[in-house]
């Protein structure tokens, strides 16, 4: 089984020979060749001529598409003290991921307005290490500002309705549910697409006020003072307005089972809408987080063991959408400073790295296909968000690929960790299969033996479409392969 395409094999730059090749809708991998040509998939097929092309032999090797993680904070511009464009994309690269799409918080200033996109957008040109994308903000009194945003090409915009963190001036701030409604009416007039961290701002706040005055400041009592229900109500909430609004919605980070079902029978109703949970949700739980202290800290916080199984249960049944990191890093001090409580600690998790591995890991040995998990890691991220030329191993597509060692477990330390401060909640934990090579549109950009090769990204097309595009579509209803009005 394979496809070719009419280039002779002269023209093929590079060949991957004789790996298990992670196919789109293959039930199982197949051992084929992939011949590049230009920065794009050429061919793919048994025993390719690779004559006079350089030859990479995966032979025993499982050959993914490229991850693409449309969830991370890499902090620039003025905050690259706490990550940036060139630790934060290696990082990526180190873990087979070879996409990315930064979100608006938590540089300075955030990105609500093109000024502040073409800032960004400075800041990461020449300095990433793979190809990345953009999202824009949804916030009080910048809502002249998301169409322009749109043009500018975001592949969407983020919105709170908890308080997001942060200090300074032209930091992210939450939407009021005006803000969020209108938004959302104003996002859909043009067919893009909101994607919101769902809690409910007035139950977390109560409780963790209550729990401050009580003197209850451990990781439990943090778990305790945003439950489950916080995020349910956010999620119910943000379904209505896009039932109102026509609005294509997408879930960052959802946390606990419950939402998920809710968020799955809203989708088989007929609304336009995705789910995504990230990887510290499937392999850690509130003991964990306790044990490990404020390093695993993050909001929505870590849930209990049953939850973590039923998660796993519905990213294999297809009720979770994609698999994002929610990478959001920190200076070590403002994790575990001197009189620092958990409640104080910065509430993010530096995870970035060991997503792929994490997720194909344990998915596999739960006997979940590895096509199933290809389509969470990169697959479906890349088609939600308009990212085009990735996601996928097939003639045409980008030559973004992850090279993977099933049989070269590990446990990770904090030495192999590319971040600008190397701490993870998954330092210590033992890795079922090791990232060994990284390819991005055919350059190998990350080696087991060679680390990475920085600074080869570009921005990546994609993002919501022309302005024409995006009207007809929204005016038409249609929501491809994630449903829709």
């Amino acid at each position: 089984m394979g496809e070719k395409t009419d280039l002779p094999a002269a023209g093929w730059t590079t060949v991957i020979k004789g790996g298990d090749i992670v196919l789109p809708d293959a039930a199982e991998p197949q051992r084929l060749d992939i011949a590049i040509a230009g920065g794009a998939i050429a061919a793919i097929g048994p025993e390719l001529d690779a004559a006079g092309a350089d030859i990479v032999d995966a032979s025993g090797l499982l050959v993914l598409p490229g991850g693409v993680d449309v969830h991370v904070h890499f902090n620039e511009p003025n905050m690259g003290h706490w990550e940036g464009f060139p630790t934060g994309s290696a990082a990526l690269a180190a873990g087979g991921v070879t996409a990315y799409a930064d979100m608006p918080l938590n540089g300075l200033p955030a990105t609500v307005d093109r000024a502040a996109l073409a800032l960004k957008a400075s800041c990461a040109e020449g300095r990433s290490a793979v190809d990345y994308a953009f999202w824009g903000g949804l916030v009080p009194g910048k809502l002249e500002e998301l169409e322009p945003l749109a043009e500018a090409g975001v592949v969407g915009f983020k919105a709170f309705v908890s308080k997001p963190g942060g200090e300074g001036e032209g930091r992210f701030v939450e939407a009021d549910d005006w803000t969020l409604y209108e938004g959302m009416r104003r996002i859909a007039s043009f067919g893009g697409v909101l994607a919101l961290h769902a809690e409910n701002d007035s139950m977390t706040t109560a409780l963790g006020d209550s729990m401050r005055r009580a003197g209850r400041v451990g990781a439990l009592d943090f778990a305790a003072s945003r439950p489950p229900v916080a995020e349910l109500e956010a999620v119910h909430r943000a379904l209505f307005y896009a039932e109102l609004t026509g609005c294509r919605l997408h879930f960052v980070h959802i946390s606990h089972p419950d939402s998920v079902e809710r968020i799955d029978r809203a989708r088989r109703d007929g609304l336009d809408v995705t789910v995504e949970t990230c990887p510290h949700y499937l392999m850690l739980t509130a003991d964990d987080m306790a044990r490990i202290g404020p390093v695993a800290k993050c909001a929505p916080p870590l849930r209990d063991a049953e939850s973590v199984e039923r998660l796993w249960a519905q990213l294999a049944e297809g009720k979770i959408d994609l698999v994002a990191s929610d990478h959001s890093p920190s200076p070590i001090e403002l994790k575990a400073g001197p009189g620092l409580s958990f409640f104080d600690a910065w509430g993010g998790i530096s995870g970035a790295q060991s997503t792929v591995e994490l997720v194909l890991g344990e998915g596999l040995r739960r006997g979940i296909p590895a096509g199933r998990l290809a389509q969470v890691l990169a697959g479906a991220p890349a088609e939600r968000f308009g990212l085009t030329g990735k996601g996928g191993i097939a003639v045409g597509k980008d030559a973004d690929l992850a090279l993977i060692d099933r049989s070269a477990g590990y446990t990770l330390e904090s030495g192999h960790l590319q971040y600008l401060h190397p701490n993870s909640p998954y330092t210590g934990m033992r890795m079922d299969v090791r990232v060994v090579r990284t390819l991005l549109r055919g350059q190998v950009v990350y080696s087991l033996d060679g680390g990475v090769v920085p600074a080869g990204g570009v921005r990546t097309a994609g993002g919501l479409g022309a302005p024409a595009e995006r009207r007809q579509a929204a005016e038409a209803g249609t929501g491809g392969a994630f449903g829709g009005r």
